[in-house]
């Protein structure tokens, strides 16, 4: 019997339906957690997403520091660098698309007509009675209520977007500029005991989270390359918005870069017929081939130790929760998470980064020193 338990708790259901008990309060902890972060996506997902990009720029900025260059200094020239390339790549697919604009449309005109008469006379034809259902459907779904309030509903995410893009480049500012004061500051409400364990966590976790976004980064541009040359060569239009549209997919693991090659192949058959797309079909495949069977291992073995079983149930329980968000974030707070469980446990070695070791910068090293215990 254990000491200071009642005989019906000491025994060993008694202890079993104790430990279940425990288990369900950390689960309902949990789900709250959960449940209050989802109802303040606006804050949350800017602080997540300039967490991740933070520790994928991260090594610039010690890379600069260790070469004499002031901290602000270095800080800015990486900060105006990442938002110079999101900012031109935006700017340019805009520009390219409007002075497309004309052309496209009349080659969509053509497009349609010819994905008629491959829809009539087909393997598995399609009438024109169908065809015209469907088309009134979608004439009647544009001219209904539903219609104008999602585009209501569009236009106030796309003001919450805009507002998310500002709060994130403020807030990956201070994280480059003072990461290691506001990590101090916050490991310093832990027990004395367990602050240098919370700093060796943070370290590993900063490390596969930003080996995670560069390695994804690297396949998801190789991705787009080989798509885009494909779609350039078989002289498909958009084929550099496509391309982008692709890169941004594979940020999304499995699906993501699978899912945009779709609509590559989709804008293939409607401008250039089906040989073109059949062709870019094909050269989706080997790209997929290519990154799950040479670029994966290589760039990410070191660093996403997970099982490809984890990482769909990730995928799909961050869909679920966040939608596109939650797909996007899901993978790597995952690998995070589980990095720090293993190094708190004791069961983890120091992943290893391509990079040389962190450092903190002068500034700030005395005040993590003294946020750890003495």
């Amino acid at each position: 019997m254990a000491e200071g338990l009642p005989a019906i708790w000491g025994d060993g259901l008694g202890r079993s339906a104790i430990r279940a008990l425990q288990t369900l309060l950390v689960l309902a902890l949990v789900a709250v957690v959960i449940w209050a972060v989802t109802r303040v996506p606006l804050v949350v997902t800017p602080v997540l997403l300039a967490l991740i990009l933070a520790s994928a720029i991260g090594p610039l900025v010690r890379w600069l520091d260790r070469r004499h260059w002031p901290r602000a200094l270095a800080v800015l020239t990486s900060f105006v660098a990442i938002l110079a390339v999101f900012s031109g790549v935006i700017v340019g697919v805009v520009f390219l698309i409007r002075s497309q604009s004309k052309g496209l449309v009349r080659q969509a005109d053509v497009g349609i007509d010819r994905l008629h008469q491959l829809l009539n006379g087909g393997p598995f034809p399609v009438s024109d009675a169908q065809i015209e259902s469907f088309r009134d459907a979608a004439q009647k779904f544009i001219l209904s209520t539903t219609f104008g309030s999602e585009a209501l509903t569009g236009i106030r995410v796309a003001g919450e977007i805009t507002v998310g893009a500002i709060l994130m480049a403020v807030i990956l500012f201070f994280f480059l500029k003072d990461g290691a004061k506001i990590r101090a500051f916050l490991f310093s409400f832990l027990p004395a005991g367990q602050r240098e364990k919370a700093f060796v966590a943070a370290d590993h976790g900063a490390i596969v989270l930003g080996g995670y976004v560069r390695g994804t980064a690297l396949i998801a541009l190789t991705d787009a390359l080989i798509i885009g040359l494909a779609l350039a060569i078989m002289g498909v239009p958009l084929a550099l918005p496509l391309a982008l549209f692709v890169f941004i997919g594979g940020f999304i693991p499995i699906v993501g870069a699978t899912a945009a090659g779709t609509l590559a192949v989709v804008v293939a058959l409607v401008f250039n017929g089906p040989v073109p797309a059949l062709v870019v079909l094909l050269v989706l495949i080997g790209a997929n081939q290519l990154e799950h069977h040479v670029l994966q291992p290589l760039l990410m073995g070191k660093v996403l130790r997970i099982h490809g079983l984890v990482i769909l149930l990730a995928l799909a329980a961050g869909t679920t929760l966040a939608g596109l968000v939650g797909a996007l974030l899901a993978v790597p707070l995952t690998a995070v998470g589980w990095s720090i469980v293993k190094t708190w446990t004791g069961r983890d070695d120091p992943p290893a980064e391509s990079a040389e070791p962190a450092e903190p910068p002068e500034d700030t090293a005395n005040t993590e020193v003294s946020a750890k215990p003495q």
